[in-house]
C-alpha cells in the first residue's frame, strides 16, 4: 500500500500579538503529564521472598498468590505454601504490569536477558572433583 505525501492544506500561520504569547505558546505545546510526588510510609511494611506465583481472578478483581517453591526443578512433590496474596482491580494491576515491564527492560539493558526458562539456565554437571 503506497502512503501519499501529500500535506493537508493549512491556514497561514499569523504571529500572536506580544500579550498572547505566552498563552499561544501553551497552547501549542503538548501538555506533558507532571510528575506526582507520593510520600510512602514503609515503616510497618514486612518483606517476604517468593520464587512461585499464581494468577488468577474474576472479572472484577485480579488475584496473585506468592509462595516458596522449595522444589524450583521439575514439577513439585509437595503442595507449595502461599504465604501472600495480593488483590487488587485491573486497572491497578494494568498499572503495576507497566511498572514491572520497565523495570524489567532496565534491567535487562544493564545486565543482560533473563532467561526464564530454569533448563536453559542449569548448566549440566560434567565432573565433579572428588
Amino acid at each position: 500500500m503506497a502512503k501519499s505525501t501529500e500535506k493537508p492544506e493549512q491556514e497561514p500561520e499569523t504571529p500572536p500579538a506580544a500579550s498572547q504569547a505566552p498563552a499561544a505558546a501553551a497552547e501549542a505545546a503538548p501538555a506533558q503529564p507532571q510528575r506526582v510526588q507520593v510520600q510512602i510510609d514503609d515503616s510497618k511494611v514486612i518483606a517476604c521472598y517468593a520464587n512461585f506465583c499464581r494468577v488468577t481472578g474474576t472479572p472484577e478483581e485480579l488475584i496473585v498468590d506468592f509462595g516458596l517453591n522449595p522444589q524450583p526443578v521439575g514439577v513439585p512433590t509437595q503442595p507449595i505454601a502461599v504465604t501472600q496474596r495480593i488483590i487488587t482491580n485491573f486497572f491497578t494491576a494494568k498499572r503495576m504490569l507497566h511498572a514491572l515491564q520497565l523495570t524489567i527492560q532496565r534491567h535487562e539493558a544493564t545486565f543482560g536477558v533473563l532467561e526464564i526458562d530454569v533448563q536453559k539456565r542449569v548448566r549440566p554437571n560434567y565432573m565433579r572433583p572428588q
